[in-house]
């Protein structure tokens, strides 16, 4: 049976190497790679040929210098294939959401066993569903209960502008044009990290997940000439 390759982002050098050797053993996963943030994570995937990246990725939330909602925010763009199972300490009603905006798709509190965590992949990978831990949906399921937001659809009025702020719209129509993170920062005088927040905004209002589905929608609906 093939192995499923997977990598492990945590900043606690112990715990990502101990995981690695837990889910290895007798297990059907390979671990390429473990990093200890989201920048080391992002430097050692672009120096791998594209046939050996990881299917799935552990990502913990908590870490230095670039976190785990960012992490899996940019690499969604860059790599919308790899599945990201957020692997982490926190059930915080606002990390479970923030983490399902960035592109996550699954969450597992770090206490789970390994069979768990193993079982969870598999699903992640075959089944099409999304690993939550017990406490987890069961908060999400309270979450969505009390809600008055709407969640299945994008609104019909087609004046986007009542829809997205004006900032969130000229960032939009930057990424329709191409522009990178770091050049829509340079061109709107503000920080790249403004503009991660600002594009998560969008894509939880427009109800998508990535770069990609956002432009569709763009086009679609003919915001910009």
């Amino acid at each position: 049976m093939k192995k499923i390759p997977i990598a492990i982002v945590d900043d606690k050098r112990l715990l990502r190497n101990t995981l690695a050797e837990q889910l290895q053993y007798n297990q059907p996963i390979e671990v390429l790679f473990t990093a200890e943030n989201g920048i080391d994570f992002l430097q050692q995937m672009e120096d791998r040929p594209k046939n050996n990246h990881p299917l799935v990725v552990l990502m913990d939330i908590e870490m230095p210098e670039m976190d785990g909602l960012e992490t899996v925010l940019i690499s969604k763009e860059i790599y919308p294939d790899i599945q990201f199972l957020m692997l982490t300490a926190f059930s915080e009603d606002e990390k479970i959401f923030d983490a399902v905006k960035a592109g996550a798709s699954g969450y597992l509190l770090k206490d789970e066993n390994i069979l768990k965590i193993v079982s969870s992949i598999k699903e992640l990978l075959y089944d099409g569903s999304v690993p939550m831990s017990p406490i987890v949906a069961k908060r999400t399921l309270e979450m969505l209960k009390i809600s008055n937001k709407p969640i299945s659809a994008i609104p019909k009025n087609e004046d986007v502008i009542d829809y997205l702020s004006s900032r969130e719209m000229d960032i939009l129509q930057e990424i329709v044009s191409g522009l990178n993170y770091k050049e829509i920062a340079e061109k709107l005088f503000i920080s790249p990290h403004t503009v991660r927040k600002h594009i998560a905004n969008i894509y939880d209002k427009l109800h998508v997940s990535n770069k990609t589905a956002a432009i569709k929608i763009a086009l679609k609906k003919k915001w910009f000439n």
